[in-house]
């Protein structure tokens, strides 16, 4: 074998690598298309139990084909404080169990089954080619997704098939059992797997040397000190994820690189000490003659599969008992800053952790927006009652504070446009981006608001440097009349978090009396202003007053109507609570 030989064979291994992880990222991203709606309702039945969390963690890795998907999504809802670390914990340890699926599915590549999966490539493209139904055509790259797959098995199978005893053959057999120190396997495994940030890429190559016959390290239970390195390596990509974001988040990712360490230190031991593992456990279960779809001898690359199931099985039930200890320990590691005693608390800032990380599932993403959106609307109707209770008092100090609220309101406008900019091009499923146009609207309204706040501070300084004198009739209607678009708010902020259709009419009946008090009060102060009994000085700002809380009311209620767009679609909100 010349030098060309092995540089021929190289360049075939890490073209089939770079297809079979092309594969995984599109199945990933299209199984997470199909199972919109899925990975949120699972995200919300996490709170009470462990064995809960661990079925959510292992089922989101299935939709999501990929266990780093699941663990950095999981940091990123900690980071933005809509899971606690205990909840993401038991996620993590499920995510473990879920990845390793795909062990058993690229044990399968070396029997006769394969050449069904290789001609799913083109199937798949055929269906997406034709198909009109956007569901259609994610199931057709689903399929193709698969084809891929094992496109990329077949070239590293290829690249490396030559004929037990020739010259190459036992020259690449020999380069595989030279590091026989069960620690330096280990490491291999950590550092391959985090170049390539894919325990499925390396268990890929490990399983494909072990169906063509290849001894790794001396045989024996040599290839499961990679698998366990691959287990460690894979916590690297929410370790990079975690940098740069909350406490909590840092955290998370800790628990995920615990979980698999401790692990790794469990087993290493059992391995080292019981040197005959995997010829008698794993070989116990699936001797190494054994016939898979038609494919003799395929037995190790079964072990292999069976022991990467073990590994992570195992430990989820040895750690399960113990996430509290996980958390704490987590919470020793990573210090949170304490701040001064003295210091005044400092209020969340509105969209400040719109985490990017969840961009990865667009409809989580989008619930974690819609929630969040709600608490911005809630943000500017209290800005709104705070510049009406000004003017009320006739406290012009007021309007430093309520221009201050304006700005953070503008501000997360922005940051919440560019988010929804985003996840558009993230290429969402038809439902999501109606949302999004929706939600842009909603933006739109919630400043409206805020702006009409910032008028009715205006009126306030009026009223009080041009002395104006206001009865207490009227400011008992326009109290009146606010209390109702109080009211109002309450019902359009739970119509809009819960897309609850029932309360419309209950939203437009209130909105109609809030316009009929304003016509009362223009026409009440117009009779008064001819019987003399009202200074002709207050007009602009009587009119102007309840003519801007008429319309706060309006862009309150088209907020409340903003669901109508989704009517008989499924809800996407995390359900938040309305205190």
């Amino acid at each position: 074998m010349d030098a060309w030989d092995i540089v021929k064979i190289v360049m075939q291994i890490f073209g089939g690598m770079g297809t079979f992880l092309v594969g995984m990222k599109f199945l990933s991203d299209n199984m997470t298309r199909l199972a919109h709606g899925k990975l949120q309702k699972m995200l919300n039945r996490t709170a009470k139990s462990r064995f809960a969390g661990v079925g959510i963690g292992t089922g989101m890795t299935i939709l999501g084909q990929s266990s780093a998907f699941t663990t950095v999504m999981v940091v990123g809802l900690v980071n933005a404080g809509i899971m606690t670390l205990f909840q993401a914990t038991t996620i993590i340890m499920g995510a473990n169990i879920g990845t390793t699926l795909n062990a058993w599915v690229i044990a399968l590549a070396g029997s006769d089954i394969t050449a069904v999966f290789l001609a799913l490539a083109a199937v798949g493209v055929f269906i997406t080619m034709f198909s009109k139904s956007e569901k259609t055509k994610s199931i057709g790259n689903v399929i193709t997704a698969f084809g891929l797959i094992f496109v990329g098995l077949k070239f590293m199978s290829s690249a490396l098939s030559f004929e037990k005893g020739t010259a190459e053959f036992d020259a690449i057999s020999g380069v595989l059992g030279a590091i026989r120190n069960p620690f330096l396997l280990l490491l291999l495994g950590i550092a391959i797997t985090a170049l390539v940030q894919s325990s499925t890429a390396v268990n890929a190559i490990i399983i494909t040397m072990a169906s063509l016959g290849m001894v790794i390290g001396g045989g024996g239970n040599a290839p499961l000190y990679i698998i366990i390195g691959s287990n460690i390596g894979t916590c690297v990509t929410a370790l990079i994820s975690s940098l740069g974001a909350s406490t909590n988040a840092k955290r998370a990712a800790l628990i995920h690189f615990m979980f698999n360490f401790f692990g790794a230190i469990i087993f290493m031991v059992i391995l080292v000490c019981w040197t005959g593992f995997a010829d008698t456990v794993l070989a116990g279960i699936f001797p190494s003659d054994i016939t898979v779809f038609g494919k003799p001898g395929l037995g190790q690359t079964m072990q292999i599969a069976l022991f990467h199931t073990m590994f992570n099985v195992i430990n989820t039930l040895l750690f399960l008992p113990f996430v509290k200890g996980f958390v704490w320990l987590a919470d020793f590691v990573v210090r949170g800053k304490k701040e001064p005693e003295e210091k005044a608390p400092v209020a969340p800032v509105l969209f400040g952790e719109l985490d990017e990380r969840l961009l990865r599932s667009p409809s989580v993403a989008l619930g974690y927006l819609y929630q969040e959106t709600g608490k911005v609307f809630t943000f500017a109707v209290n800005t709104l009652s705070d510049s009406f209770e000004a003017f009320i008092d006739k406290d012009v100090a007021k309007a430093e504070e309520i221009q201050k609220q304006n700005d953070e309101l503008s501000e997360a406008n922005k940051r919440a446009i560019s988010y929804l900019v985003k996840l558009s091009g993230q290429t969402p499923l038809m439902e999501d981006e109606e949302t999004i146009s929706t939600l842009h609207y909603v933006l739109n309204d919630i400043m409206r608001v805020g702006e009409l706040a910032d008028n009715v501070t205006k009126y306030t300084r009026h009223y009080v440097e041009d002395d104006l004198v206001f009865s207490n009739e009227f400011l008992e209607m326009t109290q009146n009349m606010y209390e109702k678009i109080k009211k109002l708010y309450v019902l359009s902020l739970a119509t809009f978090l819960y897309r609850d259709f029932a309360r419309l009419a209950d939203v437009d009946r209130l909105e109609d009396e809030i316009d009929r008090d304003r016509k009362e009060l223009v026409n009440t102060h117009i009779k008064r202003l001819n019987e003399g009994k009202c200074q002709p000085q207050n007009s602009s700002v009587f009119i102007n007053l309840v003519g801007n809380l008429e319309r706060a009311a309006d862009h309150i209620t088209y907020i409340a109507h903003s669901i109508e767009g989704a009517r008989g679609k499924k809800d996407i909100g995390m359900r938040p609570s309305l205190q």
